[in-house]
């Protein structure tokens, strides 16, 4: 996981050294956060839980009304599951399991630019990729406990990185404020357990923040 988030880091590290014109941009927001969940084929029930999203982003013209976007941001995810059947992870006795996950997240946008007026709606679109830094998770056992536990992130639990497809339909004002909508599609199961279930993260949101130098 080291490997992987030094990788991240120094992806992010070398596009902003590489686009020293580049506009800078901070910023955070809320989300909804659940996952598509599935054992041996057979959808499990899922709820979705309030997480938030924080960090920067670049901008950088690529030609005509597109930008290569690229943001690196934490974000804290995660998802509730009720199980009618066995799963690992969490637990072959699990009954239910409830997850907090803290990510680190590099998504290498496009971005689109719909005006060419100071005031703007943009479109991004690209890949996703997130580095899990830590996570926890509780749930009741048919031992009638409930457990909570620290997430056991391995080749043979869950998995260390996941990607996703990104969309952001957003706002960019002349004074600098932004505000986008945005939709995460997990493309990678998030679970490396042989024949454990196969976990899609699904996350939408919104995020405010600030663009500092020219505003196009």
């Amino acid at each position: 996981m080291k490997t992987i988030l030094r990788i991240a880091l120094a992806l992010f590290c070398s596009i902003t050294l590489l686009q020293s014109n580049a506009q800078l941009t901070v910023f955070g927001g809320v989300q909804q956060t659940s996952a598509l969940y599935n054992i041996r084929g057979v959808n499990q029930a899922t709820e979705a839980k309030q997480g938030f999203i924080a960090g920067v982003g670049l901008k950088t013209l690529i030609e005509g009304p597109a930008y290569f976007s690229p943001m690196l941001f934490y974000s804290q995810k995660g998802y509730k599951v009720t199980f009618d059947r066995k799963a690992y992870p969490p637990d072959t006795g699990a009954k239910n399991n409830n997850t907090t996950i803290h990510t680190l997240e590099l998504a290498p946008l496009i971005q689109f630019n719909f005006s060419k007026k100071p005031s703007y709606v943009f479109l991004r679109i690209g890949p996703s990729i997130d580095v899990s830094l830590s996570g926890t998770e509780s749930f009741d056992s048919t031992n009638g406990k409930h457990i909570s536990q620290k997430m056991f992130f391995d080749f043979g639990g869950y998995g260390y990185a996941a990607a996703s497809a990104v969309v952001h339909l957003g706002f960019q004002h002349q004074s600098g404020f932004t505000a986008f909508a945005y939709y995460q599609y997990g493309l990678s199961n998030f679970n490396n357990a042989d024949f454990g279930p196969e976990i899609f993260h699904r996350i939408g949101g919104i995020a405010v923040g600030w663009k500092f130098g020219s505003k196009r």
